[in-house]
């Protein structure tokens, strides 16, 4: 019978590598509303939680899909939409009467100027506090999709139809993203101004 322990068996979320329990206990010491965002190809999944010991209480849940009630017809996966989103979910938090958060963003990688951060910009937009370092923060050229529609021009002919084939299949026009970015986005702050 052995007398002392040799090997601690690791929690499941921790051996499947889908929670960092030191940054969670970081994170739910703050004792702030926790904005969660996590990220797929195509697709923000972003949480406003607090913490509870019986599991985290969700306040309210959203993903990019609401953009197109807005008329976004772009991808939803990009910088133009991750910003457009936080935006919405800052004016939404206020409503709730949430002023202030942190940010969470699980086990994705800190990479400066990425779409989480982007997601982060339009929640600050918004008026939402979040503690954060301007340096991580994209320029407005790249919110706004400036650099996706400069990279669409500079392809030849041949090469926009096949990697942007759904956006012309759908009749969809990459140089005009920066304009129907500022079009979805004067909507969205329109809808919140108005209550």
């Amino acid at each position: 019978m052995a007398i002392n322990k040799k090997y601690t068996v690791p929690y499941k979320r921790k051996k499947l590598g889908l929670t960092n329990y030191k940054v969670r206990l970081r994170l739910i010491s703050s004792k702030k509303t926790r904005l969660i965002i996590r990220k797929s190809l195509n697709n923000f999944i972003v949480q406003l939680a607090d913490y509870n010991p019986k599991g985290d209480k969700i306040i309210k849940s959203f993903n990019c899909s609401i953009l197109r009630t807005y008329g976004w017809r772009y991808c939803l996966g990009n910088l133009p939409s991750a910003y457009l989103l936080g935006l919405i979910v800052g004016f939404e938090a206020k409503k709730l009467k949430i002023k202030e958060a942190i940010l969470d963003i699980g086990l994705n990688q800190s990479v400066k100027g990425s779409s989480i951060y982007t997601l982060l910009k339009g929640a600050l937009d918004a008026g939402l506090i979040i503690p954060h370092n301007k340096e991580i923060l994209p320029t407005e050229e790249r919110i706004n999709g400036k650099h996706i529609s400069d990279y669409y021009n500079l392809l030849l002919e041949d090469k926009k139809h096949k990697q942007f084939s759904k956006y012309l299949k759908n009749n969809v026009n990459p140089a005009n993203m920066m304009k129907d970015f500022q079009e979805v986005k004067i909507k969205i702050l329109n809808k919140y101004k108005n209550g």
